[in-house]
């Protein structure tokens, strides 16, 4: 399959990360994902990379992610952020799922318009991980929109609905 960083993606336009730090990795794709999937024809096929334990992408939504006129539909910034701070939390090692989530909506999101987003692994307790991550234009420190979410690790689900092949274990970091 060739590079999907340069295919067009119909309602989302992808922009490259510029000047990447040489530590910067881009994460795989895993299958049907909404958000990340090339499997998706209806996804969004975003790009994830890994910096300084951080997750992170810059993208912009599109009309087809819109709610209101000209802004960005609140389950669309849901979607994106959650898969965010669980890609954060899977490169730490956990294998998870989302038990819940809180965003946080401060202004409304622009439709075509450059976003970043970023999340991070906050705290583990057993196997609780709770994760952090914020939405902003790109050039910009305020913050848009800003989540925290709780994952659980449930390594029996990924087992089971994988075999033992790990079930996304390319995200997780092998150290």
């Amino acid at each position: 399959m060739a590079s999907r960083r340069f295919r067009p993606i119909v309602g989302l336009t992808g922009i490259q990360m510029s000047s990447s730090p040489s530590d910067t990795e881009r994460l795989p794709y895993h299958g049907p994902c909404f958000v990340c999937g090339p499997e998706n024809p209806d996804g969004l096929g975003l790009d994830w990379y890994f910096t300084g334990g951080r997750v992170h992408t810059r993208f912009q939504f599109g009309r087809a992610q819109q709610g209101p006129r000209n802004h960005v539909h609140g389950g669309a910034v849901a979607a994106v952020l959650d898969e965010a701070m669980g890609a954060a939390v899977w490169k730490a090692g956990h294998q998870v799922l989302a038990a819940n989530l809180n965003v946080d909506y401060r202004r409304p999101v622009p439709v075509e318009t450059d976003v970043e987003v970023e999340a991070w692994l906050d705290v583990v307790e057993g196997r609780k991980a709770y994760a952090r991550a914020h939405l902003h234009l790109v050039g910009s420190d305020d913050v848009l929109v800003e989540a925290r979410g709780l994952f659980v690790a449930t390594p029996e689900f990924f087992a089971e609905l994988h075999g033992d092949e790990g079930g996304g274990s390319a995200w997780m970091d092998p150290s």
